[in-house]
């Protein structure tokens, strides 16, 4: 199996994850920030779980700062591939994303991930 397809695989796996009080998880716990948004650490935590070097994907706890290092290398790209790192559009004026995840599949119509700090409360 190759790394986009076991990053990929990590992910599924977390699929249902709760945070505890105050954005407490076992991914901000990880990475020394815990009880913070956690989608750019769930990332950086699966990639660390594959073995991923940290040259092919940073170990990042801001979608901003994520998206900056990708954009700094030319990785940047409008078409998504299966084991991409998507970023979304900021929410905020000046900030440069406002979101991050795993990328499960593509088709036509949807660009399917697996993310963290997401779900119908934002808690999974």
């Amino acid at each position: 199996m190759n790394q986009r397809e076991e990053i990929i695989s990590i992910a599924l796996k977390e699929v249902g994850y709760k945070e505890g009080k105050n954005n407490a998880t076992k991914y901000g716990y990880w990475y020394g920030l815990d009880n913070n948004p956690w989608c750019a650490m769930f990332v950086s935590w699966c990639a660390n779980q594959v073995g991923i070097s940290t040259d092919i994907i940073p170990k990042y706890a801001g979608c901003g700062t994520g998206y900056k290092w990708f954009k700094k290398r030319g990785l940047i790209s409008k078409t998504p591939q299966r084991g991409d790192i998507v970023f979304y559009k900021p929410t905020k004026i000046g900030a440069t994303s406002s979101h991050t995840g795993i990328v499960v599949d593509v088709n036509d119509t949807y660009v399917i991930t697996v993310e963290g700090n997401a779900g119908s409360n934002t808690d999974g």
